[in-house]
């Protein structure tokens, strides 16, 4: 892979993860979805303060349909910054994003919080498939959580 090529690839990931973050705060479920590839690792178990085993998803569709109800009636917000990106292959790639989220429910919502403010880190493992970049892997490290 030459130099235009992997920054081609660089400019194509970061297009990827700006569609997660577009997709999940306009709760564009299939679009979502699309983000991933089929095969998702989609690893959460460390992202609240207990570490949750339930927090394991295998499957983009299996993580789309756990996580659209409990977002559905939340309003959020997420940022991803400074992506450290290498290429790895001409078709792998993995990532580390910076983030920062905000999570407003609404009054039907089951969360246990009125609102959430998170800091962290994605982890992510990325592969082309048919010419276009998907999400493999994703893994969410937090910082801090201020909740109320």
């Amino acid at each position: 892979m030459d130099s235009l090529e992997r920054l081609e690839a660089i400019a194509a990931i970061t297009a990827l993860k700006a569609r997660y973050f577009h997709t999940m705060d306009t709760k564009d479920w299939a679009g979502l979805e699309a983000v991933f590839a089929p095969d998702l690792v989609a690893d959460f178990r460390d992202a609240t303060e207990t570490h949750d085993p339930s927090q394991l998803t295998h499957g983009a569709a299996p993580y789309v349909a756990k996580l659209a109800p409990i977002l559905q009636d939340v309003v959020t917000v997420h940022h991803g910054h400074t992506p450290e990106i290498t290429i790895e292959s001409s078709d792998s790639a993995r990532g580390v994003w910076a983030m920062e989220d905000k999570l407003w429910p609404r009054e039907t919502s089951q969360l246990p919080f009125r609102m959430l403010h998170g800091y962290g880190h994605y982890h992510e493992r990325y592969i082309r498939i048919g010419g276009e970049w998907r999400i493999a892997e994703i893994r969410l490290s937090r910082l801090r959580v201020d909740a109320a």
